[in-house]
């Protein structure tokens, strides 16, 4: 004969030949006859390593003691000990011990993707992401949700989570702000055959977030095709000097090509301009012999003009000198006045006054 004690945290499964009998609680037990006991843990999920879980539940005893839960294919059960989350349950049943803990389930439906409003967001960061698929939105953003290849429906600004139950899920992104597209300069020739390369900036913004993906093949591609068309058509017109001339004339040009395409590749257009026009090496430096030429005529020019006015007002000067004794004298004493301050000493012999000296002297020098 054998004696088993069971604690009071623990239940025993009593088997006789192998065969399930009853459960046990606590207390003093002697085996005999071909009787065994399992000893359990109540704090551990109810099961055995002899029977299976549904022979356990079919005894009255055992089912009135346990918390139990049935997890179908398409479902998942959120497991909740004393009201705090514990773990997710996928396919089959599970039964805990009612005592010393409190266990509660929320069975979950799994045959959509998207998980519904009621399970909340929280638990996703304590379970697995093998069993969820998470896709954060930004502000600027607008995303395509796609299942199986499939466009489902437009994704707002936020954070959502899917539940990975075999379909394939997948998103597209879109920038929903004003975005700057640059067409980088090849080579064009001109009218008179000059190759120039022009950088072009357009700025756009996305209308249709779902026919940009569905109806066309890279947008973006086919607006910098656009552009760098529309900027061959205009320059194999014109001469290089026409170009240069009428540098806005060849943005308005661009962006109205630009602006009748805009409803096939579903973008609004909301300004384009030239931003440099490249020349080759040879005509830079003939343009800068030209403007060098330029700038030294009209620097001549208005040496020139300056020359002339000097000279006329010299010349009204001396005739008010000659028709006015009193201004000529003037004059005379102004002169004597800057000759004096760059002299250090003058020596005056003979008889008349100081001025009439140093006029004589002044004119005999």
């Amino acid at each position: 004969m054998k004696k088993i004690i069971i604690n009071e945290n623990q239940r025993g499964f009593l088997f006789k030949n192998g065969k399930y009998v009853r459960m046990l609680s606590a207390g003093k037990y002697y085996l005999f006859g071909g009787r065994e006991i399992e000893i359990v843990s109540m704090e551990q999920p109810i099961g055995s390593a002899r029977c299976a879980l549904n022979t356990l539940l079919a005894d009255p005893n055992i089912s009135a003691s346990a918390a139990v839960v049935e997890v179908g294919d398409q479902q998942l059960a959120l497991h909740f000990v004393n009201g705090q989350f514990a773990e997710v349950l996928r396919r089959g049943t599970y039964a805990y011990w009612y005592d010393p803990d409190h266990h509660a389930f929320q069975l979950v439906d799994i045959s959509a993707q998207e998980v519904g409003a009621d399970v909340p967001e929280y638990i996703f960061s304590k379970i697995p992401l093998s069993w969820y698929t998470r896709i954060e939105v930004a502000e600027y953003q607008k995303a395509r949700l796609y299942v199986n290849q499939k466009f489902v429906r437009l994704l707002d600004a936020g954070t959502y989570y899917f539940w990975k139950n075999g379909a394939k899920v997948d998103v597209g992104y879109v920038d929903t702000r004003l975005t700057q597209l640059n067409i980088t300069g090849q080579e064009i020739l001109t009218r008179d055959k000059v190759a120039l390369r022009i950088n072009f900036v357009c700025r756009y913004r996305v209308t249709d977030y779902i026919k940009i993906a569905t109806e066309i093949d890279d947008f973006a591609e086919q607006l910098h095709v656009t552009a760098q068309l529309a900027l061959r058509d205009y320059v194999g017109k014109y001469k290089l000097d026409e170009i240069l001339e009428n540098k806005e004339e060849l943005s308005r040009f661009v962006f109205d090509r630009l602006k009748a395409e805009e409803q096939a590749l579903f973008v609004e257009i909301v300004d384009a301009g030239v931003k440099d026009i490249i020349l080759p090496g040879e005509i830079r430096d003939i343009m800068n012999t030209v403007l060098i030429a330029e700038k030294r005529a009209q620097a001549n020019v208005i040496t020139r003009r300056e020359e002339v006015a000097s000279t006329r007002s010299l010349l009204n000067t001396a005739k008010l000198m000659d028709e006015n004794q009193t201004l000529y004298k003037l004059k005379e004493l102004e002169y004597i006045e800057r000759i004096c301050e760059n002299v250090g000493t003058i020596q005056l012999n003979g008889n008349g006054d100081v001025l009439s000296q140093l006029t004589g002297l002044l004119r005999k020098s």
